[in-house]
């Protein structure tokens, strides 16, 4: 894409990454003199209020959590019709990424990110934010090894421990990393989900990217 300057301070360089919602630029903050990503909303979205939220709510749960294996959020703006956040630049993989490339990890690798990535929900959850969309995708690996989980489009801030399925009652997450509580109770739409059954998509995540299968529940 041609050079666009953003809130007059931020270059966008090239497009490194992609998603359902939004597109990932390097970018040049002019200001700070440092390299940084910005997410933008695609244009499809920019009038849907539902797709706006969450964009919203993920600056803000990002912005609010201080963590070496949380990707950082700088800033969050609209400057006409794009919406955008700007975000911590890392120089390496998404781990989805590796996994294709090189297969099952090592046992050892795999715990190492594994333990990284329950010491940021850790930090996330004693400020009352679940994630709700933990799997391979959504972590990236810099080239010294250190995880860092990006992506809390669907994080929901927590109320006395618990929080409800959404509004409508349809499941939040990934079919293949959320425990079978979430989609049992989204398909019942009646209960709670706790912090204990958004742990399920941490466990899953690992026995994802070491055995390279997607996980199957047994339903009771």
């Amino acid at each position: 894409m041609s050079t666009r300057l953003l809130a007059g301070r931020y270059e966008l360089i090239e497009r490194i990454g992609e998603g359902g919602m939004a597109v990932v630029y390097k970018a040049k903050d002019r200001l700070l003199n440092r390299f940084v990503a910005i997410k933008i909303l695609k244009p499809e979205f920019t009038k849907d209020v539902k797709v706006i939220e969450s964009f919203r709510r993920e600056s803000q749960a990002a912005a609010s959590l201080s963590h070496p294996n949380i990707v950082n959020v700088y800033d969050v703006g609209k400057e006409g019709n794009i919406y955008y956040i700007v975000m911590e630049l890392i120089e390496g993989s998404v781990l989805s990424d590796i996994i294709k490339e090189e297969g099952a990890l090592e046992p050892r690798r795999a715990v190492a990110i594994a333990k990284q990535i329950a010491a940021a929900l850790s930090v996330a959850h004693k400020n009352q934010i679940i994630h709700r969309d933990v799997k391979p995708h959504n972590i990236l690996i810099t080239k010294d090894g250190v995880a860092k989980i990006t992506d809390f489009g669907i994080a929901k801030a927590v109320t006395s421990s618990t929080m409800t399925v959404n509004q409508t009652g349809t499941i939040m997450g990934s079919v293949h990393y959320f425990s079978p509580e979430q989609a049992r109770e989204a398909m019942w739409m009646r209960s709670r989900i706790s912090i204990r059954w958004a742990s399920s998509s941490t466990r899953c995540s690992p026995a994802r990217y070491l055995s390279m299968r997607k996980i199957r529940w047994r339903w009771r």
